[in-house]
């Protein structure tokens, strides 16, 4: 089952949460804040919920046990639905929750909010105490991995376990920021077809070193069907605001502010280099390097079992589901 939470944000903006199974239904408290009222699934999700006690498997007068949290923070330009293969493996063991940010899949999208970094940190913070999580393992992918970690700098309270992948922490500069607005004039939209979409971002896009597949996936789950064919559900523009707020930037002494365990991933054909990785893993106080190999920068994408075999055992470690009871 997938269930949307409806999260108010840094300055009122609407946010949507996606919880990646069934909540236990033990009453107003057992969601803790998290169980507003009903709101619609997502599209295409089942609604029906297994009729079953919430304590199933413990003994009776034990405490009811409380999955620790992970909430999946993805990338520019992504949406909670890229974490969906993620999302279910975590279910296991934890309460998985992805968010869509400001400006991004359903979340709200006003061309008058504020699309600093500030914004996104604070959009997170607040997710994370309207739904109950903390202290919660964070999971980010790329913009999304830069916002857990200043999240887990300026609240080591909420932050128990950090996962980064391919995100860098030095400043990529002005020619960068030049590069991405001429890409996006690149694309040629509308898109007829979904196929189209798949076919130009996995195979023709004249960026692409190499076919891959799984981008051009990627980029059809952020595509909205309109009179004239298919566009970006977010606006470049929009993006490229966001994208400002970042890349002149270095993030170092923020990372070195993060006291819990961190995982950094890359992919052997990402954008987060080998020899920046293993250095911020070096500034990192609890740093751990992992690599992928066949992977570029969409590496839950790319190689989703070689990414649980990375993410996985580090989660179980850091924030072990045992050591949690309501």
């Amino acid at each position: 089952m997938v269930r949307r939470i409806d999260v108010t944000g840094a300055d009122g903006i609407q946010l949507a949460a996606w919880e990646f199974a069934d909540p236990p239904k033990a009453g107003p408290e057992a969601l803790a804040g998290a169980a507003a009222p009903s709101v619609p699934s997502a599209p295409g999700s089942r609604t029906d919920r297994a009729d079953r006690p919430p304590d199933a498997g413990q003994e009776p007068g034990t405490p009811r046990r409380k999955p620790p949290g992970v909430l999946l923070l993805h990338g520019l330009m992504g949406r909670a639905s890229h974490w969906a293969g993620t999302a279910r493996w975590l279910t296991d063991r934890y309460r998985a929750i992805a968010l869509d940010q400001r400006g991004h899949g359903r979340s709200g999208k006003p061309d008058e909010a504020r699309y600093d970094r500030e914004a996104y940190v604070a959009d997170a913070e607040a997710a994370l105490e309207h739904l109950g999580l903390a202290p919660v393992a964070l999971v980010g992918h790329a913009m999304g991995a830069l916002t857990a970690w200043q999240l887990a700098a300026k609240r080591p309270d909420l932050v128990q376990a950090l996962v980064i992948s391919d995100m860098r922490a030095s400043a990529l500069g002005e020619q960068s920021q030049r590069e991405w607005e001429e890409w996006f004039k690149s694309w040629p939209v509308p898109f007829a077809t979904l196929a189209d979409v798949r076919r130009w971002f996995g195979e023709d896009d004249p960026s692409l070193e190499r076919p891959r597949p799984s981008r051009g996936e990627f980029f059809a789950e952020v595509m909205t069907e309109g009179e004239d064919g298919w566009r970006p559900v977010f606006s470049p523009e929009v993006m490229m605001r966001v994208r400002e707020a970042w890349v002149y930037d270095a993030h170092w002494d923020e990372l070195a502010q993060v006291r819990c365990p961190t995982l950094v991933v890359r992919g052997l054909d990402g954008e987060l280099g080998r020899a920046e990785a293993q250095e911020m893993v070096r500034v990192l106080p609890r740093g751990i390097y992992a690599e992928v190999t066949e992977a570029g920068h969409l590496i839950h994408y790319d190689q989703p079992d070689d990414w649980r075999r990375v993410v996985e055992p580090f989660l179980q470690a850091a924030l072990p589901a045992d050591r949690y009871a309501g």
